[in-house]
């Protein structure tokens, strides 16, 4: 395993699955085999996935009565039920003072089933303050969750940990608490298998989520329900301003940003940093996704039958939302995030409202959050928030 993987990728080797992939002969000798991670027939389920849910596909064209089909049948596939009913009961511990800010941890329920921890830092001076929502990545490195983006004041342990991680992905910060430094209120908590709530092993993951499924639920639909629980948690605290709260993320965390706001209008807006690409265009030998395990941290079964990633983050329009990609990022192949782009693009088109997303290839960078990238993104929330 290559630890500092983002995305918890390995090498692998595909073999005629490619040649059918790009157009090769597949006799009827190979009809049913399965080569690798794909089946011989994979193209042409490929070709069945049209989207039909998506907007300008749907045959809806009143745009909020879209939104809120598309939005049922994302939540419909979530496979994990809302939380209306359940009191975030919070509990706040641990309280120091930072640089500009005060820190403090706070326990809740994010569901029936368990309390979570998370981070939770507050400006010092007069509030109610913006917010941010900071979703930390997947890495396959589980021993730190909110410890990736937010400095831990509460374990020189996981400090070291979370110092190399930031140095390797974040220019050596803490994105939490240059946010906080800023006026943004943030809240980072952990999702299930990292920080307090594992950790996981890497070969664990598929295992886990197949039980999930076993059991009636689902890894990534209990993650998003956490993930919009959450954002609904932090603007719903005094000192924060509702009408200015984000979700920000990068890696597998852009991808929860993304999703949050589609199923939460909590989230006024978006920044989403190295995880957007057409599915078809990412189903292709050799990437990350193929290979399963932290694939079910991002799998809705049955989801694509409806709805493409752009189509589900293209809920959340018109609402401010920037997306970047690393030009040499290897986990989203270019043709991929120009899919992305070109219909997220239309979306907001469609509602006149272009100026209110922000698309950006960073042509010489890969999959990281680089200094440079965070302080155009911070830049962009003190514009549209």
């Amino acid at each position: 395993m290559r630890t500092g993987d983002p995305l918890g990728r390995r090498a692998f080797v595909v073999g005629a699955g490619a040649a059918a992939l790009a157009g090769g002969p597949v006799g009827p000798a190979r009809a049913g085999v399965v080569d690798g991670p794909l089946p011989d027939f994979h193209p042409a389920l490929k070709a069945a996935l049209t989207f039909p849910l998506a907007w300008g596909n749907s045959p809806v064209r009143d745009f909020r009565a879209w939104r809120r089909a598309a939005r049922a049948k994302l939540e419909e596939h979530l496979l994990v039920d809302r939380e209306d009913g359940t009191p975030y009961a919070p509990a706040f511990t641990g309280r120091t003072q930072g640089e500009g800010f005060t820190r403090e941890l706070v326990t809740l329920s994010l569901t029936r089933y368990e309390r979570v921890r998370a981070a939770l830092l507050t400006p010092h001076g007069r509030g109610p303050f913006p917010a941010v929502l900071l979703l930390h990545d997947h890495g396959a490195k589980f021993d730190i969750g909110k410890e990736k983006l937010v400095r831990p004041w509460y374990d020189d342990t996981r400090l070291a940990s979370a110092q190399a991680w930031a140095d390797k992905y974040f220019s050596g910060r803490f994105v939490g608490d240059e946010l906080a430094r800023r006026g943004y209120v943030v809240l980072c908590a952990d999702a299930l298998g990292w920080g307090d709530r594992g950790p996981v092993a890497y070969d664990q993951q598929q295992a886990l989520a197949s039980n999930f499924y076993n059991l009636g639920s689902s890894l990534a639909g209990l993650m998003a329900r956490e993930d919009a629980r959450a954002a609904e948690f932090l603007a719903g605290l005094d000192r924060v301003d509702a009408r200015r709260t984000a979700a920000v993320g990068f890696s597998m965390g852009a991808y929860r940003a993304w999703q949050t706001a589609a199923l939460t209008d909590s989230v006024r807006a978006t920044a989403s940093v190295c995880w957007m690409t057409g599915l078809k265009e990412m189903m292709v030998p050799g990437n990350n996704t193929l290979r399963g395990q932290s694939s079910y941290c991002m799998l809705h079964p049955g989801l694509p039958r409806f709805l493409d990633f752009p189509d589900v983050a293209g809920i959340a329009a018109p609402r401010p939302m920037l997306f970047f990609d690393g030009g040499l990022d290897p986990l989203f192949p270019a043709d991929g995030v120009r899919v992305a782009y070109d219909k997220l693009r239309a979306v907001w088109q469609s509602r006149h409202a272009e100026e209110r997303l922000h698309l950006k290839t960073w042509p010489q960078l890969g999959h990281v959050f680089v200094d440079r990238m965070q302080d155009e993104v911070f830049d962009w929330l003190d514009a549209v928030l």
